[in-house]
């Protein structure tokens, strides 16, 4: 790993990252904290049911199609007037959103909360590149960013069932506003202005069909997710996938594009991309299941099930930071190899669960793949913002954040689907004959749950040990997917990164490390 003397950051850029961190997790909880919002929302809006789906999903689908846009945007105009304007704006919706009076208002201004979302998450990646010229002060201040972005979707449905408790709906978004009114009052005095110095033009055309490829491959996979195979979203995939690659072919005419193939190339960023697309597609995959297993099998109420759910952070606070020192004494492709061969150990812990397992034998599994997860994706992103060049952070941290995106939909996708076959075929085998609504209760365990509340005790009993017992198989099914899938992003990282952190990096010219306009 490159060692060469840099100067190093001190008191001013420790606390700039601290005031970046705030509206960074806040921005990652904006994903979950609608889940125990919904209800009252749906009370008081009444919306219908397509347009609940699309106040939860609104949000995540805007914010991953406008990372690369906002990335390479950031790159051009300036990051720190980037992070400026997200702030703006997400504040702005989020009081818009707390006083939202239909859906149709609500679900727009979800949107524009995506906006500001994805003007937010790769400039705050991007300004560490230019913050910490030292490698070893900036891959702890990547593992605090990577501990922040994955710890505050784990506390959005907590935060939520906190805040309902005591006040009305709307307050789970004002509780963004202090976060981005200290943002707009210290990134002023603490986060000096870096953009390109090459003054390159901005291709609209290449935003628009980053845009529209990223949306509908997104749509497509989270709605087969949901649905199973349909035309609609088939035909938003084709349609993505045709944009995605007119969108490559543009980016590798143009003098100038949005994102840099030649870096896409290079091992020391592509390796890191498919590593974190590879981690997402197991971490969120998995997600589904785990809240489900909570709650409807073992019966914990949602708040409970969203603070259960915290304790695997605890396995991301150990091993997160052990990651990094270990980097710094060993290749880190054996650290990244080592952290997803640990999540894959945790994924055949949790393929053992039973519907009777006691809640820390679960537990202790979830934190050992959380740990290993998040360990490997802390080196993944560190490797990566380092082999950017400096006037490209802000792409490059958006491609790292859409593959992560991808990666997610995928994992959905895909281990979803497996589970949900392994459901409905067991629980074919074990339901009772002749009882009511069998069709619900094969298609989900909440249709199970559902259907299990109208009918008289005994039967119910026996539909909710059939259900959570094909349920809890489906899930132990899919995690065996999960573990093969971290074997071999650890074997990716064994082979494929080997020696990729040691490999001197291009020097940082004196206009790369200076900002590129006074503070």
């Amino acid at each position: 790993m490159e060692n060469t003397p840099r100067h190093r950051a001190g008191r001013k850029e420790w606390t700039a990252l601290a005031v970046l961190m705030l509206p960074l997790a806040l921005v990652s909880m904006d994903v979950s904290v609608l889940y125990f919002a919904i209800p009252y929302i749906s009370q008081d809006l009444q919306p219908s049911a397509t347009q609940q789906l699309w106040i939860l999903d609104m949000y995540g689908f805007v914010l991953a199609g406008l990372l690369i846009t906002m990335g390479a945007l950031g790159d051009r105009i300036g990051r720190r007037s980037l992070v400026l304007a997200g702030a703006a704006l997400f504040g702005a919706a989020s009081v818009a959103a707390a006083y939202a009076h239909t859906a149709e208002l609500l679900i727009a201004v979800r949107a524009l909360l995506g906006v500001g979302g994805a003007a937010l998450i790769p400039s705050t990646l991007a300004l560490i590149r230019n913050l910490f010229h030292d490698d070893k002060q900036r891959g702890k201040a990547v593992t605090l960013w990577t501990a922040v972005m994955t710890t505050g979707i784990s506390l959005g449905p907590v935060v939520s069932g906190l805040l309902l408790e005591h006040f009305w709906w709307g307050s789970v978004f004002l509780i963004n506003l202090p976060a981005m009114l200290l943002l707009f009052v210290l990134v002023p005095f603490l986060v000096p202005e870096f953009k390109s110095p090459k003054g390159e033009p901005f291709d609209l055309l290449s935003a628009l069909l980053s845009l529209s490829a990223v949306l509908l491959v997104t749509y497509g996979i989270k709605e087969w997710a949901r649905h199973g195979y349909e035309p609609v979203p088939a035909l938003a995939i084709s349609s993505g996938l045709v944009l995605g690659f007119v969108f490559v072919r543009r980016q590798q005419r143009l003098p100038h594009p949005l994102i840099d193939l030649g870096l896409l190339g290079r091992r020391t960023f592509g390796g890191p991309v498919v590593a974190n697309l590879l981690a997402m597609f197991a971490t969120v995959g998995m997600a589904v299941f785990f809240t489900q297993y909570l709650q409807s099998v073992l019966g914990l109420s949602p708040f409970d099930a969203a603070l259960w759910s915290l304790v695997p952070a605890a396995g991301v606070a150990i091993m997160a930071p052990a990651a990094a020192a270990l980097a710094q004494r060993m290749d880190r492709a054996y650290v990244m190899g080592g952290g997803f061969l640990l999540s894959a150990c945790g994924f055949l812990w949790l393929a053992q669960v039973r519907t009777d397992s006691a809640l820390s034998f679960t537990l202790v599994g979830a934190s050992v793949y959380a740990g290993g997860l998040v360990a490997a994706m802390t080196l993944a992103n560190e490797l990566a913002l380092g082999a950017a060049p400096p006037d490209r952070a802000g792409s490059a941290a958006a491609v790292l954040e859409s593959g992560q995106e991808l990666g997610g939909a995928l994992g959905m996708a895909i281990l979803g689907t497996i589970g949900a076959a392994v459901y409905s075929r067991d629980v074919a085998g074990a339901l009772p004959s002749g009882v009511p609504q069998a069709e619900a209760v094969r298609e989900t365990l909440g249709g199970a749950t559902a259907a299990a509340a109208q009918l008289p005790y005994d039967t119910s009993e026996a539909v909710l040990v059939a259900a959570r017992g094909a349920f809890t198989h489906g899930m132990s099914i899919a995690a065996v997917g999960a573990a093969v899938v971290m074997a071999g992003a650890g074997l990716f990282s064994f082979t494929w990164l080997r020696g990729a952190g040691r490999t001197r990096r291009p020097a940082e010219s004196p206009a790369d490390s200076r900002p590129a306009t006074p503070a």
